[in-house]
């Protein structure tokens, strides 16, 4: 804890001492080594996928915590390879991203067909795999941003994958075909006995209002998360709130007040929290995204994140550019410092 103390400096108390009033812990499913006997038994997942899910959560330096730690590499596609790898251009070569994630201590690597069939032979029994479905291109000019398909599920199997991964748009004119798309691949996924990932992401340029984007707010993001957990997603990754209050501020949709007066506050523990009850109450768990390096700034960021989500009942952290986009020293020092948050036991849900 005094290391974690220490990084956060002047704001260990406002998150290390936060007390939760809004949704009880007592409420949650909270991350455990029991987590596939106390959740996924009941569910109608078949034994395939309990194996595989066993996988995720019984790899790496969290193994049989409860929590997981991935290292996704997909922005060469989503943000260009250039924007991505040109800060560590190791990183063009798909051998030292799985090299990294293994490394780190990662349960698991996430990351595009062709980065992991590349290598697949190599790693694949080394590593859990995730294999990222769908992406958004911006090589179309004028941009244009959608999800599309880039391969199918039976070659994310073949090629060795414990899960698959898929992003949704909500909010977006395309999304309720990446609704359809998303949720009849997971059907197939869990039928091949592979769990499921989804990236539940808000766009549309309405959801900035005044000046404010609210594309992850936590209203939004929250009720993104219902949705694709109604799709049966095992778990799913989302950015953490930095505001709340999208659906009063864009005027639409229906919520109600005890969402802004009674179930969240302003702390960011308490928003993230509204994000983790919107998952089945923690029974399909919540990986928040790291988010883009920052330089100087990431180590703290990344373990502020880690510290916000576990105290608010999510199972872990899935950060990719403050990790690759250093040298690789460096890289696995961050990934373990956000592991270091999961295996301290005095930083505890509040």
């Amino acid at each position: 804890m005094s290391k974690i103390t220490d990084l956060l400096g002047k704001e260990a108390e406002y998150y290390l001492r936060h007390e939760c009033k809004t949704i009880d812990k007592s409420l949650l499913y909270l991350p455990g080594k029991d987590i596939i006997e106390r959740v996924w038994l009941d569910s109608d997942r078949n034994i395939r996928t309990i194996e595989s899910l066993q996988q995720l959560y019984g790899h790496g330096r969290l193994a049989h915590t409860g929590y997981v730690s991935i290292l996704p590499v997909d922005q060469g596609i989503e943000h260009s390879a250039g924007a991505s790898f040109a800060p560590n251009p190791l990183y063009f070569d798909p051998e030292n991203i799985v090299k990294l994630a293994i490394e780190g201590g990662c349960n698991a690597v996430a990351s595009t067909f062709g980065v992991l069939s590349a290598v697949a032979r190599k790693y694949a029994h080394k590593i859990p795999f995730v294999v990222k479905l769908n992406h958004n291109e911006l090589l179309t000019y004028p941009n244009s941003y959608d999800q599309v398909m880039f391969g199918t599920v039976k070659e994310a199997w073949n090629l060795g994958a414990v899960a698959v991964g898929a992003t949704i748009y909500f909010g977006s004119e395309e999304s309720r075909r990446q609704l359809i798309e998303v949720a009849e691949a997971f059907e197939y996924a869990h039928e091949l006995g592979m769990a499921t990932i989804l990236w539940c992401y808000l766009r549309n340029n309405a959801f900035k209002k005044d000046g404010v984007d609210y594309h992850s707010s936590a209203d939004l993001t929250g009720q993104a998360n219902h949705l694709g957990v109604t799709i049966k997603a095992d778990i799913v990754k989302q950015k953490l709130p930095s505001n709340n209050g999208g659906f009063k501020a864009i005027g639409f949709g229906r919520t109600s007040e005890k969402v802004y007066t009674e179930l969240t506050t302003d702390h960011p523990i308490d928003l993230c929290r509204y994000q983790v009850a919107n998952g089945y109450m923690g029974r399909v768990g919540l990986i928040n995204s790291g988010g883009e390096s920052h330089g100087a700034s990431d180590l703290k960021d990344a373990v502020i994140t880690a510290v916000v989500n576990k105290r608010a009942g999510g199972m872990g952290l899935i950060s990719g550019r403050k990790a690759f986009q250093k040298p690789m020293a460096e890289g696995v020092e961050l990934l373990n410092a956000v592991q270091d948050v999961y295996l301290d036991k005095e930083v505890t849900i509040a």
